[in-house]
């Protein structure tokens, strides 16, 4: 059975999960590598520049070779590294023609009830205000060949016009000056070499996405619609590039359709540089955000922003390949009691310059949202917090008016899979070749858009005999108010925090019965 969408979280709760050790990113020096490691504590002031200018160098050696890693001067006084935070761990489209930007958008697709609850949320807790994202949900996904959100590669101008030649982008990042360096600078410097720009080509199309290194021998991790172009293929021909330059082979490790996540691997890869895990159940709303991907084509391209909102929950259609569509929400009998679609987003494909398609199936996934600029082709890449470490993989923007009104870019509203969901989700496909999901066994429908409401959360409508709601004794009527700790508005809720939990996990579901309000311990089924 499953579960449905809702109206919006009043408040999130945030915990805490696993531990790391803090990492500072530290100024790069003039004429060298630019290194990725912790900067020191302020140092006197920095001696003046020489008059020669100086030429700007590579972070990374075009060779690819390993090279010594020379001294780096810390943060001038008036730059100061940034301040240690507590411990951390670890977008479907269409293809079109060549030339052309292409990615998900937001999409209408029905409200699926929902038949899963969430997983146990963490010790530690944190508060945001949440809400359901109205506007066109678009999945910051692949540029290429297709129509597109906007954008330019192969073809297409910056400005949407034609050209000759496609966008050209720095292939590292450049230091000029190095006592004018702040720790953008130095997050760059650290995660831009575990970023990678992922080429996707099939008889029916081709777009470009981005991936984030997993380990030195070259697992990657992105979107299952990067890697599917939305769902239209699932035997992809994959070219990776790095940020030194070189370029891989890659084949498809496993897929999640449930969560758009992806899993490749790069062919006789090797001294790669993995990407640092965040805990990202520590987060705060405000805390600082940078945006790490190939926007539009553009490799390396650095954004920055906030964490705007946590435990946003969104339903976007799925990029599932042909083969194994049937992995969907939908495919689980979920839907609301009237069997009718409710969702207010729709996917559409671009810019009206190709084909359009809409999934009739939908996902519901908890998201981050940020500000930090996420456009076509972020898709798969890296959000990472101010020491450099990954918090989340950019998966989708929102949209004010959709193409009809040429809103396909960032509008400051972007979304990413929390980092805590995408560690376990690739660590599970790179084990087996695939990832568990939980399931709850009933179905539900927002509590607030029935009549008599006096509280928002997912109220269950049906449960299955033998499911796991029945096994923890819930009843129809009862409205789940929150999963551990994090608050459930309505039904999308519900279902994306189900969805984020493994398959036998045990999770906690406070719910209101007969104006009682009550708690239930659950171990959830798995989502087939």
């Amino acid at each position: 059975m499953s579960d449905t969408e809702g109206e919006r979280p009043e408040s999130v709760d945030a915990a805490a999960d696993s531990s790391a050790q803090n990492a500072s990113p530290t100024a790069p020096a003039a004429g060298t590598d630019v290194p990725a490691s912790t900067p020191a504590a302020a140092q006197p002031p920095v001696p003046p520049r020489p008059e020669a200018p100086v030429a700007p160098q590579s972070v990374a050696s075009p060779s690819g070779a390993a090279q010594p890693v020379p001294p780096r001067p810390p943060y001038p006084a008036a730059f100061p590294a940034p301040t240690p935070k507590g411990p951390q761990q670890y977008a479907g489209q269409t293809p079109g023609q060549a030339g052309q930007s292409f990615g998900p958008a937001a999409q209408t697709g029905p409200t699926l009830p929902i038949a899963d609850a969430t997983p146990a949320a963490p010790a530690a807790r944190k508060k945001s205000t949440a809400g359901r994202t109205v506007g066109l949900l678009l999945a910051a996904a692949i540029v290429g060949g297709a129509a597109g959100l906007g954008g330019t590669y192969a073809g297409t101008s910056l400005w949407g016009g034609t050209t000759e030649s496609a966008a050209s982008s720095p292939s590292v990042v450049t230091v000029n000056d190095t006592t004018n360096v702040n720790a953008v600078t130095g997050v760059a410097a650290k995660v831009v070499p575990s970023v990678v720009t992922i080429s996707a080509t099939s008889t029916s199309g081709a777009g470009t996405g981005s991936g984030v290194i997993l380990s030195d021998d070259g697992y990657v991790l992105t979107n299952t619609h990067v890697v599917t172009l939305d769902g239209q293929t699932s035997n992809p021909t994959l070219s990776v590039s790095t940020s030194d330059g070189k370029v891989y082979s890659a084949t498809v490790v496993g897929t999640d359709p449930t969560y758009d996540l992806a899993v490749i691997k790069l062919t006789d890869a090797s001294g790669l540089t993995p990407i640092e895990f965040a805990d990202s159940s520590n987060l705060n709303v405000g805390d600082n955000a940078i945006a790490i991907g190939a926007p539009l084509g553009l490799d390396n391209t650095v954004t920055t922003g906030i964490v705007s909102a946590l435990n946003r929950s969104i339903e976007i259609a799925s990029s599932a390949a042909p083969d194994d569509a049937s992995e969907g929400d939908s495919g689980q009998g979920d839907s609301n009691e009237n069997g009718q679609s409710e969702s207010p987003f729709q996917f559409d494909f671009g810019q009206g310059q190709g084909q359009t398609t809409q999934s009739s199936t939908t996902i519901k996934i908890s998201v981050i949202q940020t500000d930090a600029a996420i456009n076509p082709g972020n898709s798969g890449g890296a959000l990472v917090d101010d020491e450099g470490k990954l918090i989340g993989i950019n998966v989708a923007i929102a949209s004010s008016g959709g193409t009809s009104s040429g809103q396909s870019g960032n509008i400051g509203v972007g979304f990413s899979i929390p980092s805590n969901i995408a560690e376990r989700v690739a660590n599970e496909i790179i084990d087996s070749g695939s990832a568990t999901h939980g399931l709850l066994g009933a179905t539900v429908q927002d509590a607030a858009s029935m009549r008599g409401a006096t509280i928002e959360g997912a109220s269950i409508s049906e449960v299955s005999p033998d499911g796991a709601a029945a096994a923890a004794g819930l009843q129809s009527g009862d409205i789940v108010t929150r999963v551990g700790d994090v608050p459930i508005g309505d039904a999308i809720d519900l279902t994306a925090q189900v969805r984020a939990a493994a398959g036998g996990s045990d999770i906690t579901l406070t719910y209101v019965r007969d104006g009682e309000t009550r708690t239930a311990d659950v171990t959830l089924g798995t989502l087939q």
